[in-house]
């Protein structure tokens, strides 16, 4: 059973930094194989929507419009962790901020029904 664990959410000002962490257990491979990992967040009201993911084929990388140039997603492969980093936080960040892993592909980076694994989640808190 593969487990995603989030960790690094916390309360920040505006213009502030966070790094977000998804450590992999139960997988019997590497990270690096698994085809698309990503993170998504919600709102409170809002529905959950796409913001960073890496894809191993092509080691894309692809954003949300809204985090362009403030955030950005990396691999740690050997520990078997994906992380967010996300520089120059606005209040409109706030959400909870989930990992997700596509073992098989076969969407576009933020189509959620194609992620078949995901964490619990780690909440972000940006004040003005």
């Amino acid at each position: 059973q593969v487990k995603l664990v989030e960790s690094g959410g916390g309360s920040v000002q505006a213009g502030g930094s966070l790094r977000l962490s998804c450590a992999t257990f139960g997988y019997t491979y590497s990270i690096d194989s698994i085809d698309y990992m990503g993170w998504f967040r919600q709102a409170p009201g809002k529905e959950r929507e796409g913001v960073a993911a890496t894809y191993t084929g092509s080691d894309g990388t692809y954003y949300a419009d809204s985090v362009q140039g403030r955030f950005t997603i990396s691999r740690d492969n050997a520990k078997n962790t994906l992380y967010l980093q996300m520089n120059n936080l606005k209040p409109e960040d706030t959400a909870m901020y989930y990992c997700a892993a596509s073992t098989h592909g076969g969407g576009r980076w933020d189509f959620n029904p194609m992620y078949n694994y995901w964490g619990q989640g780690t909440q972000v808190t940006v004040s003005s």
